[in-house]
């Protein structure tokens, strides 16, 4: 990993990329990554590099949600892996949701080196290698684990593609998503979209889950039902005009 030093104006956008290219080095991310990232990135500089109002709310509505399931179930791709593997453990212990690996670009030795990965940063059992499941698509994110994806009734699929989102929305599960591009199909389809970087995004769900693992299953529900997605997403959209027209006053 490149020496950037602390002090530079863009660290944390920097140390980002280079985890990302460190997880192509290790064989975790492929490199279609790369530019998954940089497009992210994009929509992370319209919002202004920070958790907007609902944003936050969208990511307490999805702690709800995971709280409530029965078989929740965290998946992870290889941007994910290199990004978040120990804020994704974190998530699936205090929610109890597991982990599975799911790849559009699917090896199984990267499928087996993000396991190790997510291991080495302290998952006790990691699903994806079984593979015994289908769903209804003509890739390898098809591929899912019966016990796990196959039989979820709710899925957080971060850094997602659209027809793998719509294909589980499709089988009745709900999905929560977190994606930068409000535009995205993935967004739209989503039961719940947390516009967010998904460094940000995860870290507050750890936080939001150890404080609302108290409340009782009434709150819990209507905090879900009174989620209205669409409104997230044009919130998001305004964040991003009203930055392009701060902008372009300057």
């Amino acid at each position: 990993m490149s020496e950037i030093p602390k002090d530079h104006p863009r660290y944390a956008s920097l140390m980002t990329r280079e985890k990302i290219v460190e997880g192509v080095e290790l064989g975790i991310t492929s490199q279609q990554g790369l530019v998954a990232q940089g497009r992210g990135e994009c929509f992370d500089y319209l919002i202004g590099e920070q958790t907007t109002t609902s944003a936050l709310m969208a990511e307490k509505v999805a702690v709800a949600m995971l709280l409530l399931a029965k078989r929740p179930v965290l998946s992870v791709n290889g941007n994910a892996a290199a990004l978040v593997p120990d804020s994704l453990v974190k998530l699936s212990e205090v929610t109890g949701a597991p982990l599975e690996v799911n790849l559009f670009h699917r090896t199984e030795e990267r499928v087996s080196r993000i396991i190790e990965h997510l291991k080495a940063n302290g998952a006790s059992e990691v699903l994806g290698s079984r593979a015994d499941a289908r769903l209804d698509l003509q890739h390898s994110r098809a591929i899912v684990d019966g016990e796990g994806i196959y039989n979820a009734d709710v899925v957080l699929v971060p850094l997602e593609d659209g027809d793998r989102c719509q294909a589980l929305v499709e089988m009745g599960k709900k999905v929560i998503t977190i994606d930068l591009n409000p535009l995205s199909r993935t967004s739209r389809t989503a039961t719940v979209t947390i516009v967010d970087n998904v460094i940000r995004a995860v870290e507050n769900m750890i936080a939001l889950s150890h404080e609302m693992k108290g409340l009782d299953e009434a709150e819990l529900r209507k905090l879900v039902e009174d989620h209205d997605n669409s409104r997230t997403l044009s919130d998001a959209v305004r964040q991003i005009i009203g930055k392009l027209e701060e902008l372009s006053d300057l």
